[in-house]
C-alpha cells in the first residue's frame, strides 16, 4: 500500500568533535564524532505513481543516475523491500557539495525514509539502519534528529540528549566555493602522525561537557583531526576562522574533511551580524545563519 505524494526536509550537520584514532585492515579509519544536526535543509519530493523509477535533481551539475547516493539508496530500498523500482524523488538542492556538511549524506538517508513512507512502510527502522550503512558512513545519522556519536568508521550511531549548552546558540557556516576530496584528506592524514592517532574518548567525554555547561565552554571543546591536512593545502580556511572569531564568535572549526569552517555565536543576532561582517569581507563566499536547537 503506498501514500500520497509526500515532500520532506534533508537537514545538514557539522561535526562537533571528529578524532581519527587510527587506520583499520577494511581500508578505512577508525574514529569517534559528536555530530550535531544544522536546520539548514535540501528538500525531497516522493511521487509513488510513475511505473518506472526516476531522480531529478535542481542542482544541474549533480548527476541524477546510479553514481547519485539517492539513486543508490532508491536501488537498496527496493531490493531489500522486494518492490519493482517505480516512483520519483525530486531533489531541490540548497546544502554546498563536497562540503563536509553531510549533504549527500542526509538525502540518501531521507531517500530511504520518503520511500519506506510512500510505499506502507515495509522495512523497520532496524533495516533502514543496515541500508544506510552500506551507503556511507554519515548516512546512518541522519535516519532520526538530534546530537549523536559516531563510532567505528562513522557508521555506529549512539543518540545523545539534547545539549543544554547549545540552546539558544547560532552557526554562521560559510563555504568558500570549493571542496576537498574526503578520500585525499584521509590519505593525507599520513604525513600528520599527531592527527591521525587520537586519544580514545574524546567525543564521549565533550558530549559529556555540552551536556550541562555555557556555550563558551562547549566551543572549547571543537575539534576536527581533518584539519591538519586541510588547512595546510588551502590556508584561506584558517584566515575564514580567525575571521569569524574576530566577529564575535566563540569558536570556529572546519566540518568533517572540508571545505565549511562554522563559527559558534551565543545568539542568532550575533550570528546575523557577524554574517554581515564576513559578507563584507568574503563576498565570494556561501554564506548561512542557523539556530541550533541541539
Amino acid at each position: 500500500m503506498s501514500v500520497e505524494r509526500i515532500t520532506l526536509e534533508s537537514p545538514c550537520k557539522v561535526n562537533w568533535v571528529l578524532n581519527i584514532l587510527g587506520s583499520r585492515p577494511d581500508g578505512f579509519h577508525e574514529l569517534e564524532s559528536l555530530m550535531v544536526p544544522v536546520p539548514i535543509c535540501d528538500r525531497l519530493q516522493f511521487d509513488p505513481d510513475p511505473r518506472e523509477f526516476a531522480l531529478t535533481c535542481s542542482h544541474p551539475g549533480l548527476p541524477v543516475d546510479g553514481s547519485n547516493l539517492v539513486h543508490k539508496a532508491a536501488t537498496l530500498f527496493f531490493a531489500a523491500a522486494g518492490l519493482e523500482a517505480r516512483g520519483s524523488i525530486h531533489l531541490e538542492k540548497r546544502i554546498p557539495m563536497a562540503a563536509g556538511l553531510g549533504g549527500g549524506s542526509g538525502n540518501a538517508a531521507v531517500a530511504l525514509l520518503g520511500l519506506n513512507q510512500v510505499f506502507g512502510k515495509p522495512l523497520p527502522m532496524a533495516r533502514l539502519y543496515e541500508l544506510a550503512a552500506q551507503l556511507g558512513s554519515d548516512v546512518p545519522f541522519f535516519l532520526e534528529s538530534g546530537p549523536a556519536l559516531a563510532l567505528g568508521r562513522g557508521e555506529k550511531v549512539e543518540r545523545l540528549p539534547s545539549f543544554s549548552a547549545l540552546r539558544g546558540c547560532a552557526l554562521l557556516l560559510v563555504h568558500p566555493g570549493f571542496g576537498i576530496s574526503t578520500p585525499w584528506a584521509y590519505q593525507a592524514l599520513k604525513r600528520f602522525p599527531n592527527a591521525i592517532h587520537g586519544t580514545p574518548g574524546r567525543a564521549a567525554a565533550s558530549a559529556a561537557v555540552m551536556a550541562g555547561s555555557s556555550a563558551a565552554r562547549a566551543a572549547e571543546e571543537l575539534f576536527n583531526s581533518l584539519e591538519a591536512p586541510a588547512l595546510d593545502k588551502y590556508p584561506i580556511l584558517s584566515v575564514y576562522q580567525r575571521a569569524l572569531q574576530d566577529a564575535g564568535a566563540l569558536g570556529a572549526l572546519m566540518s568533517g574533511s572540508g571545505s565549511s569552517t562554522f563559527g559558534v555565536f551565543g545568539s542568532i543576532d550575533d550570528a546575523a551580524r557577524a554574517r554581515q561582517r564576513f559578507v563584507s569581507r568574503f563576498s565570494e563566499c556561501w554564506t548561512e545563519v542557523a539556530r541550533l536547537s541541539a
